[in-house]
Formats: C-alpha cells, structure tokens, sequence
C-alpha cells in the first residue's frame, strides 16, 4: 500500500470520485442513489417499475432502476443485495455482486430473486438494491511451466475441516 493511501486511511478520510449519472423516462422522479449514514459503503438504488411487480417463491425478475450512469476509467459500480431485504423476506439478488463497467451505458438494472415462503411485491420507489463504487485493478498474466509451493498446495473446498 502506498503512504497516501495508508495516510487517507488513518486520517479517516475517503476519496471521491465525480460520476456523471442520467435518469431514464420511468426515472425521473426517484432520489439519485445515496449513502443513507455517513459510514455507509453503498448507495441505495430504487426500484423504477412502473407497475408492482410480483416475484413468486423462487422466482426471479429483472427489475430497472430508472439510472444510466458513467463511470470514470478505472472504476466499476458493484450492485449487491440488501442485508434487510434478505433476512425479512428472503429475497436477494443474483449474479451478486453485478458488475457496471466504466464502459457500459445503459440502464442499471437488477436481477432480483425471491428464496422466501411468499410473493414479494416490488413498488415503485423501494429501496431494492446498494451499489458500491470500486477501483479496478488491471491484470497481466505471465505464464509459466509451475508455480511456487505453499503451505496450502492444492487443498480446497473445505480442505481445512468443519
């Protein structure tokens, strides 16, 4: 880590980054994503359905936002679950968390499913998914003809016990 970086972290402070964002039609009047305390990570995002929608036990529905947005180089949006969505009605997202590349311009959708005992109604303006602002790191693979050992080696999927 580097000392401006580990400078900003024990100071407490965060950076910022300026992101252009637009509504669609059927968004325009739902809030701007927004952090809802001061140490919240994620933005919450709205439901922008213009109907309700029902989501049956172990359905599924792709459920829009009513946002475009875009993202600077170097930078992703991660579109996760609610925690409370979750545990009060089992209901979650899929292909979480959803990535939004700096690339991408259309409308920020979620994939929402429903794990719980009843339908679950999505309105208009619910609060349905987060969305986290993540820098992206760039890889570059070197192959090789082996790796390295560890004290791991292969072990995996539940290799360490209970």
């Amino acid at each position: 880590m580097n000392s401006i970086a580990s400078d900003k972290r024990a100071a407490g402070t965060t950076e910022h980054v300026k992101i252009r964002i637009c509504r669609t039609e059927d968004g325009w009047e739902l809030p701007l994503p927004e952090y809802m305390t001061p140490g919240a990570a994620g933005m919450d995002i709205y439901a922008a359905v213009t109907e309700e929608r029902s989501i049956a036990p172990g359905g599924r529905a792709l459920i829009p936002t009513g946002l475009r947005v875009a993202l600077p180089v170097g930078y992703e949006a991660q579109i996760r679950p609610r925690s409370g969505l979750a545990i009060k009605h089992g209901v979650t997202l899929l292909n979480s968390p959803g990535t939004i590349d700096s690339d991408y311009r259309g409308e920020v959708k979620v994939i929402v499913i429903n794990h719980g005992d009843e339908p679950f109604i999505v309105k208009r303006g619910d609060r349905i998914a987060q969305m986290i602002i993540q820098s992206v790191v760039k890889a570059v693979f070197i192959e090789t003809a082996s790796l390295e050992d560890t004290s791991r080696g292969h072990g995996g999927f539940g290799h360490t016990g209970v």
